[in-house]
């Protein structure tokens, strides 16, 4: 039913925005103003009935500036004169036309009836005519050329040929009611949804079941896989092409090998090839050869000589210790001079020793070049005493005169050799060999010095019987150990022995040692970064320094070695020699075992000793002294003592008048 005269117009549900009041006016205005095609009140029941023509229209694009009355595809219902129109418009689709097919001829009545409806169309554009002409006056430029254009469009539409109306997918239908009819105001006259909307709803369904046939999504996704697999091309770029004819780069005459006269000059001789500067040296007994030699071999016989009748070492000396007051006032004594600074060794010092005689000073350097360097210092010129030998191809890490026989020195190496240097007989023999091992340190298990105990660097022990024939092994053990840096046997209990690992100390049983692997009896893990020694107290053993990458000296208390070993105390300590500095090794004084002594990277350079509490006691300096000694020994008797430098130059310290 028609809403009732004044109440707001529905939207159009195509454009969001609702319809303006629409004027009352006749249905003659209405129909015209629509652009569509009205029948008169008297034919509205024969268009229903009888051959059911509609006028048509075809709904034409509006511009966007066009102020133009809203076109809805709803229904727009006027009350003029007691009468009500009704005005339908549908979506407009060529797809709904078919080209023309052949006709048959039609019959007479069929004819009569088209010749009927086309004097209908005649005279309702007349009559749309007359009564738009005087109305054009009064509407704006622009919806006067769409009311033109609109009356002209149902006008051309009508006409053309093949059109069926029946079937046409804009249809202007305009009924006249009488107004006599009950009508409800408010009330839609549609039930169910209208030709246009189910058109519509067919038209989705119908466009979405096609773009589901496209695969859109599917060909997406493959071109995305092909982009992301496509790899940019690799630009080549071209080398030019030589010119037969192009003039070379200018070379000079030597590189080219000839003479400014233009003659072609000698080849020159092949440079030969250089062998390894240490090669492994033959296994047995090496002679007693200096590197330094002159001419006057007698000198050397009389060195030898004279070391090799020191062969008896003097009692060892059980008093008490002496007092740190009496000890500092000794170490004051101590200088540095010209005469006691000399190169014995062209390699970094890794190893020093110094013979017990105590008439004479002889000191013994091993080097990371395998030489080893002798100094009397008791010669008056510094070359007069001085000898080196090379019994070695590799560093030397450890050498110690021999507690029994100090006129035996005994050196080992990285090479896998142990050798004894006889004095007396003046020859290098071979203690120990295994070349498929490199050794890291040893000592004397044994008081008399016949059995040794050799490290290795893969955290393995070698047990050694000089007394046995052969250079081999008794006894390969197996430690917990995955390195072992140091070995050090305990002074009164030699039972026991402690090494120094990575990043902990172990004490074992040489009793319990098995080839399957040993247990330790102590396991001190107390260390943060990598240990570089760790020895007993040289008089009782009551006590074990460490020295540690991390700065710091630490103190153990190792009286109850067999079952614990406490921490004490540590010294803070600069040990951070970096790459081409031997390590420092803080090593025990055996004339007063409560002492460390440790070299030093402050300014100016120095040698330090501490105390066991961690008490500095001295420092021995000296203009002479302009280096770092990484490593430093003790006389066991006197107040002498020898360092080492990374160039082969040994620093002695003693009372004036000792030589």
């Amino acid at each position: 039913m028609p809403p009732c005269l004044g109440s707001p117009p529905r939207p159009c549900g195509v454009c969001p925005r609702p319809l303006p009041p629409v004027p009352a006016r006749s249905w003659r205005e209405d129909s015209a103003c629509d652009g569509g095609e009205m029948s008169r009140p008297g034919e509205d029941g024969e268009g229903k009935a009888g051959s059911g023509v509609r006028a048509e229209a075809q709904v034409n694009e509006f511009k966007e500036n066009q102020d133009v009355t809203y076109a809805s595809l709803r229904p727009v219902q006027t009350t003029v004169l007691g009468k009500t129109a009704k005005v339908y418009l549908a979506p407009f689709s060529l797809s709904d036309y078919k080209l023309e097919q052949p006709k048959h001829s039609k019959s007479l009545s069929e004819k009569n009836s088209n010749y009927m409806m086309v004097c209908q169309k005649t005279e309702l554009k007349k009559t749309c005519e007359e009564i738009l002409i005087p109305k054009m006056k009064a509407v704006p430029s622009k919806a006067e050329s769409t009311l033109q254009k609109l009356s002209l469009d149902v006008h051309t539409e009508s006409n053309k040929p093949g059109h069926k109306s029946p079937s046409a997918a804009t249809i202007l239908s305009v009924d006249m009611e009488s107004s006599d009819e009950d009508i409800t105001p408010g009330v839609d006259d549609f039930s169910g949804l209208s030709p246009y909307e189910r058109k519509r709803l067919k038209n989705i369904s119908e466009n979405a079941k096609f773009f589901a046939s496209l695969q859109l999504s599917e060909s997406a996704a493959r071109l995305r896989e092909m982009i992301k697999k496509r790899q940019p091309p690799k630009s080549k770029r071209k080398k030019p092409k030589k010119r037969e004819n192009e003039i070379g780069c200018r070379r000079s005459m030597r590189l080219l090998k000839v003479s400014p006269s233009g003659v072609s000059l000698p080849a020159t001789p092949t440079q030969p090839v250089l062998e390894d500067e240490n090669p492994l040296l033959p296994p047995g007994p090496l002679e007693m050869i200096p590197e330094n030699a002159n001419d006057n071999h007698e000198l050397f016989k009389g060195f030898l000589q004279t070391w090799g009748e020191m062969n008896k070492t003097s009692s060892k000396n059980m008093e008490e210790l002496s007092s740190i007051k009496r000890y500092k006032a000794n170490l004051n004594d101590m200088v540095i001079s010209e005469d006691t600074v000399h190169k014995v060794t062209k390699g970094s010092i890794s190893s020093v020793a110094l013979h017990p005689s105590e008439t004479r000073i002889l000191v013994a350097a091993g080097s990371k070049s395998g030489q080893i360097g002798l100094w009397d210092l008791t010669q008056q010129h510094k070359e007069d005493g001085t000898y080196v030998f090379y019994p070695h191809s590799q560093p030397i890490s450890c050498l110690y005169f021999s507690p029994a026989n100090p006129a035996h020195l005994l050196s080992l190496s990285y090479d896998g050799t142990l050798r004894c240097g006889d004095f007396s007989r003046a020859v290098f023999d071979e203690v120990y060999r295994n070349e498929g091992r490199s050794f890291s340190s040893f000592d004397f298990l044994t008081e008399d010095a016949a059995t040794l105990l050799v490290g290795h660097w893969d955290g393995t022990l070698s047990l050694v019987d000089r007394r046995t024939s052969g250079t081999s092994y008794e006894k390969l053990i197996s430690s917990s150990m995955t390195k072992i840096r140091t070995v050090h046997v305990h002074p009164v209990h030699r039972q026991y022995f402690i090494t120094a690992g990575l990043r902990d100390i172990h004490v074992y049983d040489a009793r319990h040692l098995s080839s399957r692997g040993s247990q330790p009896l102590v396991s001190v893990t107390e260390h943060t970064k990598s240990i570089a020694s760790a020895y007993f107290s040289p008089v009782t053993g009551n006590r074990v320094v460490s020295t540690c990458a991390d700065c710091k000296l630490r103190i153990f208390d190792s009286s109850c070695v067999s079952s614990q070993m406490p921490f004490l105390t540590s010294i803070r300590h600069n040990t951070i020699t970096g790459r081409w500095l031997t390590r420092f090794q803080a090593v025990w004084d055996p004339k007063q075992e409560d002492c460390i002594i440790v070299g030093s990277m402050a300014q100016p350079r120095r040698v330090e000793i501490f105390h066991e509490t961690g008490k500095g006691v001295h420092s021995l300096h000296g203009e002479c002294l302009g280096s770092v000694c990484s490593i430093s020994a003790m006389h066991p008797t006197r107040y002498v003592l020898a360092g080492g430098n990374s160039s082969g130059r040994l620093h002695v310290f003693m009372k004036p008048g000792s030589c």
